[in-house]
């Protein structure tokens, strides 16, 4: 008989030599997959349990007084940095329209085409700042 077909129907003296049965799957768990995925024990109930399986007791999530305001302060100091692309912008925005008089001043023929430059660069500079506007506000109230 191929081992295959053994392993798969063993007969009746190899059955008794087996400690642990096909079947059975709650003697192959790790003891910490049984012990976390149990409903919450009570404590007359975990005065029942050995030693090793009452030391496992759940806490809830608690967070002091500093931990908040490190968290509020880390918060502000983001969103400080976070604003500093609005200035960005602004510095932007002067120089696209301090180029535009430079441009114009040189060559006048060209004024409908440098101005239509210039409210493009004026809108793509005006969005960046408004994108580090949003991360900031996203900081502050969004996390």
């Amino acid at each position: 008989m191929p081992l295959c077909a053994k392993a798969a129907n063993p007969g009746p003296s190899e059955s008794r030599n087996k400690p642990l049965r096909g079947g059975s799957r709650v003697l192959a768990r790790p003891v910490s997959v049984s012990l976390f995925n149990r409903p919450e024990a009570t404590v007359e109930q975990q005065a029942l349990l050995p030693v090793s399986q009452s030391v496992v007791s759940t806490r809830s999530f608690q967070t002091s007084a500093v931990s908040r305001d490190i968290d509020t302060a880390a918060k502000f100091i983001g969103a400080g940095a976070a604003t500093v692309g609005v200035a960005g912008s602004g510095a932007g925005i002067g120089t696209v329209f301090g180029s535009l008089i430079i441009g114009y001043a040189r060559n006048p023929s060209l004024k409908q085409q440098l101005f239509s430059y210039a409210i493009l660069g004026f809108a793509l500079s005006e969005a960046m700042g408004l994108f580090c506007l949003m991360v900031a506000f996203l900081i502050l109230f969004a996390m």
